[in-house]
């Protein structure tokens, strides 16, 4: 319904204001092209930012993470994020989730590493809205952007709490579970209700990381949002306006606020409506304000948008080899361990790698009295495979 409803002020502004947007169309055709790729620039700089963030966070457990693929998992989510309408960040973050644990990233550890980032993704926004607002001259838009803030960073430190106290831990957790009783009374999903929650969150609530780290992940989330910002403004100076630097935080504090809601794919419609408003308040004639906001949405929302996309299908068709610590990484025919102390005595065949949605088990050939106690191995007593270990 607030989809409809949204479609239907958009066609009712475009209907009603069809001579503004003609006229911004026009000066985007006599655009700055320079100040445009200086956008595109701030907009890379933020999303590598932003990957980054994430890098230093997997670390965690003490192993290096590949930038590269850090960086196509979290731009893959934020496209399926930004195309689905209400759910899109959930799926997006049951993707990146997914992704991740299909890298080899233990579960602890990428629950961990995603609710953190969520957490100083939306405490630097909050920052960088309360700078905005002291340095705002308008008294209303000032305390729109505290509020923005308090609205922001809530929930993070709601999240912060639960993780280093057990009361509040253990308040969280019956939240849940009542969330996912109504679930699997609803739509019978997930089966096992909430067991081993308890054990994940201990689990996700042990890691820690040293504090010049978490300093830098800071800093690398309110880089995000800062070059975000810094293509708008580029955008803006493309258009050959004047960018509003008083209140520049605030305008885009108001698109990230609308973005947010979700209503539509990526705030479509909504984000260039609140932009352009919000320019044409600080001082902005609306035909350039609106042409500079399509020229930011164009490199905010439609590049990701196509980008992303495409790092979703390489993703999918990607095969992942082994993980570099297991032992089915090492090479092809030197021992690896095996189950209750059994060592691989002779390994011909080459490493299996899987390939997702569907993969291929490996079956392991074992010598005679090699499995479970007081059962056959089921294979012939020539078959290579596993031997009891010699060391």
């Amino acid at each position: 319904m607030l989809a409809g409803l949204a479609i239907a002020v958009l066609v009712s502004v475009i209907v009603i204001e069809r001579s503004t947007l003609v006229k911004s169309l026009h000066v985007l055709g006599h655009l700055n092209w320079a100040w445009f790729l200086l956008a595109v620039a701030s907009e890379a700089i933020s999303l590598v930012s932003f990957g980054l963030s994430r890098k230093l966070l997997m670390q965690v457990n003490g192993r290096p993470a590949s930038l590269r693929s850090v960086l196509a998992i979290t731009y893959a989510a934020n496209a399926l994020s930004i195309s689905v309408p209400f759910a899109g960040a959930e799926l997006a973050l049951v993707f990146s989730y997914r992704q991740f644990r299909r890298h080899g990233v233990d579960a602890a550890t990428t629950g961990w590493t995603l609710a953190v980032s969520a957490i100083f993704s939306t405490s630097a926004l909050a920052c960088l809205l309360v700078i905005g607002a002291l340095a705002g001259s308008a008294s209303l838009a000032s305390a729109a952007g505290f509020l923005g803030a308090f609205v922001f960073i809530v929930p993070g430190a709601a999240v912060l709490l639960a993780l280093r106290y057990q009361n509040v831990r253990m308040l969280l957790h019956r939240i849940i579970a009542a969330l996912v009783g109504v679930s699997r009374s609803i739509f019978g999903v997930p089966a096992h209700g909430v067991d081993g929650l308890d054990e994940f969150l201990d689990r996700v609530a042990s890691l820690r990381l040293p504090w010049p780290v978490y300093v830098e992940v800071f800093g690398l989330a309110v880089l995000n949002w800062a070059a975000d910002c810094g293509a708008l403004a580029c955008a803006i100076t493309a258009t050959g306006q004047s960018v509003p630097w008083h209140s520049l935080l605030l305008v885009y504090g108001a698109g990230a606020a609308v973005g947010s809601t979700g209503i539509t794919p990526g705030g479509f419609a909504l984000v260039e409506l609140a932009l352009t408003a919000a320019l044409t308040a600080a001082g902005l004639h609306r035909s350039p304000a609106l042409a500079a906001v399509l020229a930011y949405r164009l490199v905010n929302f439609w590049l990701i948008l196509i980008a992303g996309w495409i790092l979703m299908a390489v993703l999918a068709h990607r095969r992942i080899g082994p993980d570099a610590g297991s032992p089915a990484a090492g090479d092809v025919g030197s021992p690896a361990a095996g189950p209750a102390g059994l060592t691989c005595a002779r390994r011909t065949a080459r490493l299996m790698r899987s390939r997702w949605p569907s993969w291929k088990p490996i079956r392991i050939r074992c010598w005679p009295g090699s499995g479970p106690p007081h059962r056959s191995a089921g294979f012939p007593s020539w078959a290579p495979g596993w031997s009891a270990a010699t060391s």
